[in-house]
């Protein structure tokens, strides 16, 4: 049976093919970025500083992407080390791209002088946004499906477009669409940091954390649907562990996605977003118990290498209300001497 898929490739320039995925990459990393400007301005940070931490952090994270899935299956490139480097036959991890993108951060922060936390919390929305977008790929290549689906599970259960459904015939066989998963995931993840971000309770680095959470927990039981993951034969105990955490999504009539047993029982995603959870939550709790939070998120972000004399704009408001509290006072003092001079006058 015939599968009638998308054009990977959007337009060509003479021998120059333009595909899709990179397209629909490059947007999610334009809106990230438009959100993480439009925050960082309620601070008094510059457009610029966000431009290049793009255009320093984007390269990072695909490399990061790289090594890390390479490591991951070192057996199909130890004989073959050109294949590394071809990355457009495939083979990113989204971990890795965060480790990397990570790693950039940090060094450039502080060579901005700005606390990493700080500008971390005002890029969490922009990363899922990045993310939620991303996903998109997958789906004009017909790639990180999940396992076999029956067409009405699609169809008749979840109520899915028909240009979603077709796309996720491969071949003549249904699969679930994780790509969607993962994207409708990520938009009420979005939303929920929105709202939080507005709360006069939340501190520094609790959003950045809160999106590793919110991801992570979506990850680790839509990973569980892939048939493509990356694995490890651990022991027999930790392999029932991660089962038992995603028995949830059987409930609703998920199957777990089908592996090779010599390749693995444990899925890396999967363990590694447990990890991160735990680690995650721990980290708002002594953060919290010890006084290393006692910033927050809603507080003013100076750099440690800005003029003294630049104050954000976010602290020159309240500079100005607190002008403007103080007006009255300065006018009834004024008043008060003028009164005085006359009564001598007098």
């Amino acid at each position: 049976m015939a599968t009638l898929l998308l054009n990977p490739i959007a337009f060509s320039i003479g021998s120059l093919s333009v595909h899709w995925y990179g397209l629909i990459l490059g947007f999610g990393a334009l809106a990230g970025l438009v959100l993480a400007i439009r925050e960082g301005k309620r601070f008094g940070i510059s457009p610029e500083f966000f431009m290049d931490l793009l255009l320093l952090g984007v390269p990072s994270a695909i490399i990061g992407a790289r090594i890390y899935f390479v490591a991951f299956k070192w057996d199909d490139y130890k004989d073959h080390l050109i294949d590394v480097f071809k990355i457009w036959n495939g083979g990113i991890a989204i971990y890795g791209a965060l480790i990397g993108a990570i790693i950039c951060a940090i060094i450039y922060f502080r060579y901005r002088g700005y606390n990493f936390w700080r500008i971390a919390d005002i890029c969490a929305p922009a990363l899922l946004t990045g993310q939620m977008i991303g996903r998109w790929g997958n789906y004009v290549n017909q790639e990180a499906y999940g396992g076999p689906v029956a067409e009405t599970f699609l169809r008749d259960k979840l109520h899915l477009p028909n240009f979603i459904v077709d796309q996720m015939n491969v071949q003549g066989v249904y699969h679930h669409p994780t790509f969607l998963y993962e994207s409708l995931w990520s938009l009420v993840g979005i939303i929920i940091l929105f709202i939080l971000r507005r709360q006069r309770f939340l501190r520094a680095a609790e959003l950045f954390l809160s999106y590793f959470i919110w991801y992570s927990i979506g990850r680790f039981f839509i990973e569980g649907l892939r048939t493509d993951s990356l694995a490890f034969i651990g022991p027999n105990w930790l392999a029932s562990f991660v089962d038992g955490l995603w028995k949830p999504m059987e409930w609703f009539g998920f199957e777990h996605g089908a592996l090779d047993p010599a390749y693995g029982n444990v899925r890396i995603s999967q363990l590694l977003a447990i990890l991160i959870v735990v680690v995650a939550i721990v980290m708002i709790i002594v953060r919290r118990a010890t006084g290393r939070a006692e910033v927050r998120y809603l507080d003013p972000i100076y750099s440690t290498k800005a003029n003294h004399d630049q104050v954000p704009e976010a602290q020159d408001e309240e500079n100005h209300a607190a002008k403007r509290e103080a007006a009255p006072e300065e006018s009834v003092t004024k008043h008060s001497a003028a009164d005085n001079t006359e009564d001598k006058k007098e």
